[in-house]
């Protein structure tokens, strides 16, 4: 259990690389047909509702997920989304995700939704961006309070 304690932030890092990669790349296959095709056959058309807009949030907001920036905000709106799909394209067929192809809708619902409420950690670009605004500020009050 210990070894298992001294992994988990390492294991909540690539947990949100890996789903905020696989939601981009689901963003951009639905867009460009770029490294599979959209489930759908074909790209929808700019700003139709909802799959272009769905699909503009995959690929920006997974991206920001993935590097790690405006993580909380951005995993919000992909668990939204997500949840959004599910609820509207996948549970009137039928309320089970197994028959009613909703699943990957609700793994990205819950799994961004994780990813909101533990936040970026250690390795994401909001981390190195806090750590500088801190060592800035305690710069500036150092000058400001250092004796001329």
């Amino acid at each position: 259990m210990v070894l298992l304690d001294k992994a988990k932030p390492h294991v909540q890092e690539l947990f949100r690389i890996v789903v905020g990669l696989l939601f981009t790349l689901h963003g951009t296959a639905t867009l460009f047909s770029f490294m599979g095709s959209p489930r759908s056959g074909s790209a929808p058309d700019i700003g139709a509702w909802p799959g272009w807009w769905a699909a503009m949030i995959q690929l920006i907001a997974g991206a920001l997920v993935l590097v790690g920036l405006g993580t909380r905000i951005a995993a919000l709106l992909c668990s939204g989304s997500m949840a959004y799909a599910y609820f509207v394209a996948h549970q009137p067929q039928d309320l089970s995700p197994l028959t009613n192809g909703g699943e990957l809708s609700a793994l990205f619902c819950w799994a961004f939704l994780l990813i909101a409420v533990v936040g970026p950690g250690r390795y994401a670009l909001d981390t190195a961006i806090a750590k500088y605004r801190s060592a800035a500020a305690r710069e500036s009050d150092d000058a400001y309070l250092a004796p001329a």
